[in-house]
């Protein structure tokens, strides 16, 4: 039985990914979803066996599928030795103690699984404070289901509840007190990096946002001539990095942050805002997308409004399309009137569609692997905080 959080271990887990084709919810765009969610699980060290769907007008509110494609998914699962189910959505607690119930295998939703990779991949003390104070937030609400073995236990004389709700109530007071413990650490925490950022005098300061596995990390390598961990995986990095760089004879503060994607649990929007306070207080932020990617569109919004969501600021964007060294598309005939999917837009043509409608915003195509189109793009950025410089400090005249 799950205990509200697994940890992954060096042993390679199987497991099945489930997802509901609810209303308002394409099957391409279920695949996609779930696809996301196979490369969450790979990150976590989970193969993958097989993906089920359902389309359904909305979720069960009891069993999150329909007892028959339950049935399937649970007669499927004694057939082939699976060890976890994953869901493609946050589940409720009664869900998820039914779901276990019938399937009789570890079951982790979208959160739960984020939050294992946030904890595997947390190095340094702010991280792994942020990181479980969102896991027992997460875990609060579920403790009914460690409990299940006693619900029938039955106290003594006088006692109108039995020894698992006693024992929940017990596990509830000892995880709000850690969560108070840790928010009260978090505060100190939070406290000393305010602290670090005032001592960095005023530099302008740039923060790099974007999806995860865009290549952040890459980008700021490659400007920083520093050596920040990048990998090929979900949330690579977790703490912010900031490095000063100089461009031309301008410095700036230069600042990596965690990456954003779709569904991220709040607990950890909450808990994060140490990171998120380098977004808050950046003077210019440098969006990176990766272009290469089939669903970068989608990427892109979900990063505008997560940014909404955290900053109310309207701060002034540049917008670099990444990994263009990875971009290909499928030239249609000159008589073939089928509509054009955005993936199969030369880059060209792309660059003629939306995102010749982004404002006053910049647009930079790069490959910051190849080191391609990078002069533009480090023109672009000294322009820019050149001028919030010119701004801040209109007398200074080394910049003229």
């Amino acid at each position: 039985m799950s205990q509200g959080h697994v940890t992954i271990d060096d042993r390679k887990e199987s497991c099945i990914l489930i997802s509901v084709i609810a209303q308002g919810v394409t099957e391409a765009q279920a695949t996609e979803y779930v696809d996301e969610l196979e490369f969450l699980a790979e990150t976590a060290g989970i193969y993958t066996n097989k993906k089920f769907f359902q389309k359904i007008s909305k979720p069960d509110s009891k069993t999150y599928l329909g007892s028959g494609k339950l049935e399937e998914v649970r007669m499927y699962i004694n057939a082939n030795d699976i060890d976890l189910a994953i869901f493609d959505d946050e589940l409720s607690p009664s869900q998820l103690r039914n779901i276990e119930r019938i399937l009789e295998i570890k079951v982790l939703d979208r959160n739960n699984l984020i939050l294992d990779i946030f904890a595997s991949r947390a190095r340094t003390a702010s991280a792994k404070t942020q990181v479980e104070l969102a896991r027992l937030q997460y875990l609060l609400p579920r403790l009914t289901r460690l409990w299940t073995h006693l619900d029938r236990e039955k106290g003594g004389i006088g006692m109108r509840s039995g020894a698992g709700e006693t024992q929940i109530e017990i596990d509830r007071r000892i995880i709000q007190d850690k969560i108070s413990a840790l928010q009260k650490k978090l505060k100190a925490i939070d406290k000393q990096k305010s602290v670090q950022r005032g001592n960095r005098g005023q530099l302008v300061r740039v923060a790099l946002v974007g999806y995860t596995n865009v290549g952040k990390s890459t980008v700021m390598n490659m400007l920083s001539k520093s050596e920040v961990f990048a990998e090929n995986k979900l949330f690579a990095t977790l703490d912010t990095t900031v490095r000063k760089v100089v461009i031309q004879n301008l410095p700036f503060l230069l600042a990596d942050t965690v990456g954003f994607i779709r569904k991220l649990p709040h607990q950890l929007v909450d808990s994060f805002k140490s990171t998120l306070d380098e977004v808050r207080e950046s003077d210019l932020l440098v969006h990176i997308l990766d272009i290469a990617h089939p669903n970068f569109e989608d990427h892109y919004n979900v990063v505008c409004e997560t940014l909404a969501e955290i900053d109310k600021s309207d701060k002034p964007t540049i917008v670099v399309f990444n990994k263009v060294d990875a971009f290909t598309y499928t030239q249609k005939d000159e008589d073939d009137l089928t509509p054009v999917e955005a993936c199969n837009y030369s880059l060209e043509d792309l660059k003629k569609t939306w995102m010749s409608k982004l404002n006053d915003t910049k647009c930079v195509f790069i490959s910051a692997i190849d080191k391609g189109n990078i002069e533009e793009f480090k023109d672009v950025l000294y322009k820019e905080v050149k001028i919030i410089f010119q701004e801040r400090y209109p007398y200074h005249n080394f910049l003229y």
